[in-house]
């Protein structure tokens, strides 16, 4: 398939970068976001005036004529399946799942079926995003293979691109049920000593770090203060365990959505989720301050106890507010159920 080429010229009073320049004047009908833009500039596929500019924050000016060479969508090896979905709303321009834990979102080297992707192919068909130069379902978010809930995924380009924009601006609402050892109080003076650590009214911890590749295990994440991209998480304790206190069930909103960013920031703060076995550490809760048999039920918990609970955008489309929510998965609400002696 040939590539697709947009033209277009620079408007007045254009922003002090190509890539913002862009946003603002290519053609809705492109379905270009300006992450899409700004990956198509570093990739030399941006002329200005016929000359190619791969610096995003090149000056252009008003009148300047703009060509961009969009490569056409290559076909993804994935292949659909007819795996069980449990879809919560779905219209002509978006889905939302709720995915159970043990699911990966896209393939990967060692997980090249058996995914949300092949999944969403089956069920949508050709009804989907082909953004980002490949054809596959517009996910514009993604939670971890063993975190359970709530995902949107865009069917149509302009939906991907105004849901995209949301993620960005952080007006999306995620609201996590996390399963944490120890009890994150705002009243606690440990806390108040851990860097990037603030408290909000209502007994909510606002942890704000940068988050990049630890240093020497690539496969993890942690935190850093002069490097990475910046992250946010608010965390409110609803229920505690144990007596004296042992774990805490703990509602996590995101106002950033980064890689592992809920279990590294837990873990930063001195409470690691339950389950975890990359960041949750060796802590374990004592038998004797805990339900008879609840203490075993926790050590045998295989997965970070994690669950993508709420989340709620505006319609791509008709810019209504939609909100969902989808209980603790039967492993989560099991465990819960012997914590509280039930």
């Amino acid at each position: 398939m040939d590539p697709l080429i947009v033209e277009l010229v620079i408007g007045a009073n254009p922003p002090d970068r190509l890539d913002k320049a862009l946003a603002r004047d290519v053609p809705e009908a492109a379905a270009l976001s300006r992450s899409r833009l700004a990956k198509l500039i570093a990739e030399g596929a941006v002329r200005v005036d016929g000359a190619v500019v791969t610096d995003l924050k090149a000056k252009v000016a008003e009148g300047a004529a703009v060509e961009i060479t969009v490569e056409a969508p290559v076909e993804l090896e994935a292949r659909p399946q007819d795996i069980p979905l449990e879809v919560i709303w779905e219209d002509g321009d978006l889905i939302v799942v709720n995915k159970p834990a043990g699911m990966v979102v896209h393939p990967a080297p060692g997980t090249p079926d058996g995914t949300l992707v092949n999944a969403l192919l089956f069920h949508c068909g050709d009804s989907l995003s082909g953004i980002g130069g490949a054809k596959r379902p517009g996910i514009v978010h993604r939670i971890d293979k063993e975190t359970s809930g709530l995902l949107v995924v865009a069917k149509t380009d302009r939906a991907h691109h105004a849901l995209a924009a949301q993620f960005e601006k952080h007006t999306v609402e995620r609201r996590y049920l996390a399963l944490v050892h120890g009890v994150p109080d705002a009243g606690d003076p440990r806390l108040k000593g851990v860097r990037g650590v603030s408290f909000e009214p209502g007994g909510v911890i606002k942890i704000t770090t940068r988050l990049d590749r630890h240093k020497v295990d690539r496969q993890k994440q942690a935190v850093f203060f002069d490097r990475g991209r910046h992250a946010v998480t608010r965390a409110r304790v609803l229920e505690v365990f144990g007596t004296p206190p042992q774990l805490a069930l703990v509602e996590c909103r995101l106002e950033t959505g980064r890689t592992h960013q809920i279990r590294v920031h837990m873990t930063h703060a001195g409470h690691g989720l339950v389950g975890d076995p990359v960041y949750g550490g060796r802590r374990k809760a004592s038998p004797a301050a805990l339900p008879k048999g609840a203490a075993e039920v926790v050590a045998a918990f295989s997965r970070q106890a994690l669950h993508a609970a709420s989340l709620g955008f505006a319609h791509p489309v008709s810019g209504d507010w939609l909100a969902f929510e989808a209980p603790l998965p039967a492993d989560m609400a099991g465990m819960l159920a012997a914590l509280r002696g039930t």
